[in-house]
C-alpha cells in the first residue's frame, strides 16, 4: 500500500484528498487551513500562484506511478505535502519531516 506524503510522521494534523474536478485545487488547501484556524478562507492570503499550477498539473496529468512524485511547501505556518494522486497531509510548523 502506498503511503501518503508525510505518513511516517505521526504529527499530521489534517489529511485530505483533493477534488480534481474543482477549479483551482489549491483553494481546497486554503479552505482546510481556514478551518484549522477557525476563520473564513477569504481572510487568508492566496496560495502562491505557482503552487496552484503545479497541483493542477499533477492532478490532470500525473506522472507514472513509479515516479511517486510529491512536493511540499509552507503556507500560513503549516507544512503541506501533496502527492501525485492529490493526497494532502498538513503539519503544524514549517519544518515537519517529509
Amino acid at each position: 500500500m502506498k503511503k501518503s506524503p508525510g505518513s511516517d510522521d505521526g504529527d499530521a494534523i489534517a489529511r485530505q484528498q483533493l477534488d480534481s474536478s474543482r477549479d483551482a485545487p489549491a483553494t481546497q488547501i486554503v479552505e482546510t487551513i481556514a478551518t484549522l484556524e477557525g476563520t473564513d478562507a477569504v481572510t487568508l492570503p492566496p496560495v502562491y500562484d505557482c503552487i496552484d499550477g503545479i497541483i493542477a498539473d499533477i492532478l490532470s496529468s500525473p506522472p507514472s506511478p513509479e515516479a511517486d512524485a510529491t512536493f511540499a511547501f509552507t503556507y500560513q505556518g503549516y507544512r503541506i505535502h501533496v502527492d501525485q494522486e492529490g493526497t494532502v497531509v498538513i503539519h503544524r510548523g514549517s519544518t515537519a519531516p517529509p
